[in-house]
């Protein structure tokens, strides 16, 4: 299983709180307004969902207000770590459809995860998971393709984008396709076995149904 990340020291946390991280003043009280992880997916919530071919910083997807589902948890990564929370993403990853990109946070010791999601059921989750395996799997009925098929397959390590810093991922104006290529990167773990995954039923159609409640079309 991957290492878990215990979170900062009361010092260094009032550090992070006292550093502006290259936002201006205003962007920077956006952020710190979004004090809870429920604040925060409320925030990316009403976001305009965009399909591109982009990586926007969470400045950029800041002042333009849309973005995708990795958009989507850079921004929530940017607005935990500017509250006090180390900036860690997750990676879904799934075969015949995208990846999925989570950010991580943790409360009493227990998992939870903001996302910006196109389908209803990949977005927030209440920090109730001891591991990032069982966050993993609690997105297992909800991760489908537009044939049904549930097709998610394993999860990456907690990617800490602190390593990321000297390559400005919070602020930059072009994309920050690091970010990307770090999740690609890092070590994944299967969720279930070939064989158990060549079985699976596809999902029922009032399932298929709720989940594109709100659903954006291309």
């Amino acid at each position: 299983m991957p290492s878990t990340h215990r979170g900062l020291s009361r010092t260094k946390t009032r550090s992070y709180l006292r550093e502006s991280f290259g936002f201006s003043p205003q962007e920077l009280r956006t952020l710190r307004a979004l004090k809870t992880p429920a604040r925060i997916q409320k925030f990316i919530d009403e976001l305009t969902y965009q399909y591109a071919d982009t990586a926007l910083s969470p400045r950029r997807v800041l002042n333009e207000r849309k973005g995708h589902c990795m958009e989507g948890a850079l921004l929530a990564a940017a607005a935990l770590r500017v509250n006090g929370h180390p900036p860690l993403l997750m990676d879904l990853e799934a075969v015949r459809d995208d990846d999925h990109v989570i950010a991580l946070f943790r409360e009493r010791g227990l998992w939870g995860g903001i996302a910006k999601s196109n389908f209803a059921g990949l977005r927030f989750r209440a920090p109730v998971y001891r591991t990032l395996r069982e966050l993993a799997l609690s997105y297992f009925e909800q991760y489908y393709n537009l044939r049904g098929e549930r097709n998610l397959r394993a999860y990456s390590r907690a990617v800490n984008l602190l390593q990321l810093d000297d390559q400005r991922w919070m602020t930059a104006e072009e994309d920050v396709w690091c970010v990307p290529e770090a999740l690609i990167a890092a070590k994944h773990y299967a969720l279930v076995p070939d064989a158990v995954a060549r079985a699976l039923p596809r999902v029922d159609r009032r399932s298929f149904e709720a989940g594109k409640y709100g659903w954006m079309k291309h």
